[in-house]
């Protein structure tokens, strides 16, 4: 008879697994705060308990069964600390007798092969993986409690609402603090081709609105060129009502204009005049 894992290491291995099975479908730590969690927790301790106790039961049954030789043995190896025991038990050698109990019978180049047993540790992490399988095509197939493509939604929902939350406090660019930054380009062609490319056309070629990549503007109320087409977008245009006013309506932010003045600024002077263009409107522009 060998002496038994003590109750405390199996009710940490139990609080282990269940973290990891948790977190696994979960993916964070918010599980903690459910009262499903330690209800789980509590149903698996109460279960070992009784499982030890009966354990306590057997124990004592075969224990007056020893011979004395046998229950010092057994008394012997019980007072050795756990994992004392558990560690020498790795490296413990069989013995000759044991071997022979074993043995199959036939070998290949001298070597025998020996009978032994799948150790317990070996085949509950087998059936715990084939429980977790069953468990987890069950939640797949039919609720979405793992399925990827409803924790997607959510997340990306989650993390909409977080980019909302930001925006609402983060500092938006003025013509006195927004700059020039080609990083800003990739940015500036899609909020261009949301607002703007109906009267602009694609690429800025104009159509309803002027052309945007020759030289010539209707207005021109900064120095710079990339100023003047924030303040326009920002303010609309005195000589246009069609243009809207962005900034002031509310439809962009500072940030966002900034971003399609970085666009319209790099298809006007990074890129030549776009082929097929509306003809120019307005005066020449002498930018610094």
């Amino acid at each position: 008879m060998k002496p038994r894992t003590p109750i405390i290491v199996n009710i940490l291995v139990i609080l282990t697994i269940l973290f990891i099975v948790y977190y696994m479908f979960i993916q964070s730590t918010a599980f903690l705060s459910s009262a499903y969690f330690w209800g789980t927790v509590v149903i698996a301790c109460v279960l070992a308990l009784i499982h030890n106790a009966i354990s306590d039961l057997i124990e004592n049954a075969k224990f007056k069964e020893l011979s004395e030789e046998e229950r010092r043995a057994y008394l012997e190896a019980k007072n050795k600390p756990y994992f004392k025991s558990l560690w020498e038990s790795a490296f413990k050698k069989q013995s000759t007798k044991d071997e022979k109990d074993i043995l199959i019978d036939h070998g290949f180049d001298g070597i025998m092969e020996l009978d032994n047993q799948l150790p317990k540790w070996w085949l509950g992490l087998f059936w715990f993986g084939v429980a977790y399988c069953v468990v987890y095509i069950i939640s797949f197939a039919f609720t979405s409690f793992a399925n990827p493509t409803d924790e997607y939604e959510t997340e990306y929902k989650q993390q909409i609402a977080a980019i909302d939350e930001y925006m609402k406090t983060v500092p938006q660019k003025t013509i006195e603090t927004a700059e020039y930054n080609s990083d800003l380009i990739a940015e500036g062609e899609e909020v261009f081709k949301t607002n703007c490319v109906s009267c602009h056309m694609d690429g800025g070629a104009g159509g309803i609105g002027p052309n945007l990549t020759d030289n010539y503007w209707i207005n021109q109320p900064e120095e710079t060129l990339f100023k003047s087409v924030f303040h326009v977008v920002y303010n609309g245009s005195p000589n246009n009502p069609a243009m809207v006013a962005f900034g002031q309506n509310g439809q962009l932010t500072g940030n966002d204009i900034e971003k399609v003045a970085a666009y319209i600024y790099h298809i006007n002077q990074e890129l030549p005049d776009a082929q097929g263009g509306a003809a120019p409107q307005g005066e020449e522009a002498k930018w610094k």
